[in-house]
């Protein structure tokens, strides 16, 4: 797993007389007649004098992160600096993907500020994967294509990846959990009732909870598979994204079946917004296929996206602790090349644990437990 957040260094100064300050403790006093340690008494200004020190009681500045501050005699540096973790792929201007560039053709941004890059690599990293299949009941005429290229996804995969499937409507269901084995995959996909509405956004937020607590693997992605827009979730398409940031969450890949004479044009133009915009804030892809028949092609063309990546990791220059939305922006420049297309999250909040229930009330339900009626 990629670390999070990296422990401050502390340096200390020791004292004449075998006085250190790691034996001191904040606010202890000292024995009269002997000058404080932490007070400069050179005529000459010191060029790491101290800040100006708080009041008891108070909270005195921040030290910006890389800066080495001295307080009470010790000199810490702050690098309590978050990791960011970037999976990207890089388009040229016909859509090409370019697999050849090296980590200087990369520039990070964030919030507009340049980042250094301090991991770079370009290699198939196995991943957690969730397989999310709309079980409503307009779905039931396209579930046979959909299991089929649900499968040949998986096939297509790293073997080291590994899977859980979850069917939705107005429920969502989990038919099998994270495992490598296609047999067993294949008898979760059998488990899957069509019928119902459709709760696009509780489903996703709850398959994104459960990788956070059971995924392996850091490199995490939802592939989500739905004929229509959502009509059935307790949360909003915007607290369904915030919720994915929070948890630093998953890539989610889209394929909407928004196809056939019976499909209504203004709920079709807006299922297909969303799900555009699920896949474009965290660096995936939504397809739109003309017909059922296309469906496999898609699959196969998500898992190569999913193992040519280039997998980019940065401290961040500001604290987690300053908290906050923080917008991510990738540029890639090489020889050779015209215009290149870096896509990938487009931000993310810092990571903090979270309980149970954050998930705002959306849950996987045991497909076992599945009402028969």
């Amino acid at each position: 797993m990629w670390p999070r957040v990296i422990v401050a260094i502390c340096f200390v100064m020791l004292g004449r007389g075998g006085m250190s300050g790691w034996a001191q403790q904040p606010g202890s006093g000292t024995p009269a007649g002997v000058p404080s340690l932490t007070v400069d008494r050179d005529p000459v200004a010191s060029p790491d004098a101290d800040a100006a020190v708080a009041a008891p009681g108070q909270p005195g500045p921040t030290a910006a992160v890389g800066q080495i501050e001295r307080e009470r005699g010790k000199y810490t540096l702050r690098t309590d600096a978050y990791e960011v973790r970037l999976n990207a792929t890089v388009l040229d201007g016909s859509g090409r993907a370019v697999q050849t560039l090296d980590k200087d053709a990369f520039h990070v941004y964030e919030d507009g500020v340049p980042q250094t890059i301090t991991s770079f690599r370009h290699e198939d990293l196995p991943v957690s994967l969730g397989i999310l299949i709309d079980s409503s009941g307009s779905m039931y005429d396209k579930r046979s294509a959909v299991e089929q290229a649900s499968l040949d996804l998986v096939k297509l995969s790293n073997p080291q990846d590994e899977a859980f499937v979850v069917d939705f409507s107005w429920e969502a269901f989990i038919d099998q959990d994270l495992t490598s084995d296609i047999s067993k995959l294949q008898q979760g996909l059998g488990y899957i009732k069509s019928s119902g509405e459709t709760a696009i956004y509780d489903a996703l937020v709850a398959s994104a909870d459960y990788l956070t607590k059971n995924a392996k693997h850091p490199k995490q992605v939802l592939l989500i598979i739905t004929d229509g827009e959502d009509n059935a979730s307790s949360a909003t398409l915007e607290q369904a994204i915030r919720r994915i940031q929070d948890l630093d969450g998953p890539v989610i890949y889209s394929i909407g079946l928004l196809f056939g004479s019976d499909t209504d044009k203004r709920e079709s133009r807006h299922a297909r917004r969303v799900l555009e915009t699920l896949s474009e804030e965290t660096g995936g892809v939504a397809y739109f296929p003309r017909s059922i028949k296309e469906v496999d092609a898609i699959a196969a063309e998500v898992a190569q996206d999913i193992r040519t990546q280039y997998t980019i990791a940065y401290h961040s220059t500001k604290s987690p602790a300053l908290g906050g939305y923080r917008e991510v922006h990738v540029e890639a420049k090489a020889k050779n090349y015209g215009r290149l297309t870096v896509r990938t999250r487009t931000g993310y909040f810092p990571h903090v644990a979270v309980g149970a229930s954050s998930s705002g009330g959306a849950i996987l339900n045991d497909a076992g437990k599945r009402s028969t009626q």
